[in-house]
């Protein structure tokens, strides 16, 4: 299992998580929000409104509570007036991360990143330190209800880079711009997507173990728990056997 993987086997079960507190629907809300102020509040137009909001009824958002937060963001209703900002640094190990967030107080959120870094042992770097060894892809997953095959052919035909098989899931990449593209050709064959999304994918993954894989994993469950964080991204690589001895 690659580490990208063994990563995005960690925020499945995070997810989990969040639905139940909660959390998971005021993280949509404010994709949605910004999703609209910057492209406007038509999906059909808007390709990261119609993901967000698709993720949205993927979590079983009720629709009111989708339509208020488009129309929040377009100016129809009164709302929160927020930023987005990307934060890069390194954790145990010199495991490179990224994270995004959105947020309506920069300076709050700035020395609270910052102060989880330093609390778990690692450091928050410049823009641009990081980020460089990472590519945003299109990353969907499929459940293994399907032909590997047929399910390939409309992949790449449609403009995917790449598909790998997981333990429970084809796992299809595609670059940034052929993202969309790729999702409805899927979407057209009435194949059921199980997840689908724009990632930071690292370049190569920086093996760890022992305490390191301990403080990079604390670390990231931290900067998961902040309230103003989005997307967490990491480059480590951990041994199955290690991290499943590390999360029970």
């Amino acid at each position: 299992m690659s580490g990208h993987s063994k990563w995005a086997t960690i925020k499945r079960a995070k997810g989990a998580k969040d639905a139940a507190r909660g959390k998971l629907f005021g993280r949509i809300i404010k994709e949605i929000t910004i999703a609209a102020r910057d492209g406007g509040g038509d999906i059909d137009g808007n390709p990261r409104l119609r993901l967000a909001v698709d993720k949205a009824k993927g979590s079983n958002m009720p629709a009111d509570n989708i339509k208020r937060a488009i129309q929040r963001g377009t100016g129809e209703l009164e709302g929160v007036n927020y930023d987005e900002l990307t934060y890069e640094g390194y954790g145990p190990g010199g495991v490179a991360f990224i994270v995004e967030t959105i947020t309506d107080n920069k300076n709050r959120t700035v020395a609270e990143i910052r102060h989880i870094f330093s609390k778990n042992n690692g450091s928050l770097a410049e823009n641009g330190s990081v980020s460089w060894k990472f590519d945003r892809k299109g990353v969907i997953s499929i459940p293994k209800n399907y032909d590997e095959d047929d399910l390939m052919m409309i992949a790449l035909d449609a403009g995917a880079e790449d598909m790998t098989v997981e333990e429970e899931y084809f796992e299809i990449v595609t670059d940034a711009g052929s993202f969309d593209a790729v999702k409805k050709a899927i979407e057209g064959k009435e194949i059921e997507i199980q997840e689908a999304g724009l990632q930071m994918i690292p370049q190569n993954t920086v093996k760890v173990d022992g305490k390191d894989a301990e403080g990079v994993l604390r670390l990231l469950e931290a900067l998961e728990e902040h309230d103003d964080t989005q997307e967490v991204y990491a480059d480590f690589d951990i041994d199955a056997d290690v991290m499943e001895s590390l999360q029970s």
